[in-house]
């Protein structure tokens, strides 16, 4: 299974960016899986932001921080998953990573989701800046 993020780059406060994270090795509708979006800051932990739950009809999980604000969604067609970003914060700065976790995942609750330890295959990332 390979991740491969792409779309970030500089954006101005209050502005909107869109990634996107391109699956290989598998296809979304063959398998059970949680797919989410994590961010890192420099100097900080890596902070689990959503997620997709597939075995919980898609459900979405969303960290208070950015929470109203961004958004995942999928593309079970293309095998992509995304994350569209609005309102746009200069504390939102942070490499933000892809991550797969395959299985049933049923009753986990929202913390348990976003532990990166849950997730074996991570993407390597891109770079999101967001000016004051």
């Amino acid at each position: 299974v390979q991740l491969v993020e792409s779309g970030g780059g500089l954006a101005q406060a209050g502005g909107s960016l869109r990634l996107s994270c391109t699956a290989s090795g598998l296809r979304f509708d063959d398998v059970s899986y949680v797919i989410a979006w994590f961010r890192q800051a420099p100097g900080k932990a890596r902070e689990g932001i959503g997620c997709i739950n597939s075995s919980e009809g898609g459900r979405k999980y969303y960290t208070d921080t950015v929470k109203g604000r961004f958004t995942i969604s999928l593309d079970d067609a293309e095998n992509r998953a995304y994350l569209d970003m609005k309102s746009l914060k200069p504390e939102d700065t942070a490499v933000y990573y892809c991550a797969l976790s395959l299985g049933v995942n049923i009753g986990v609750g929202r913390q348990a989701l976003l532990q990166p330890g849950r997730y074996r295959h991570w993407g390597r990332g891109t770079q999101v800046t967001v000016s004051s």
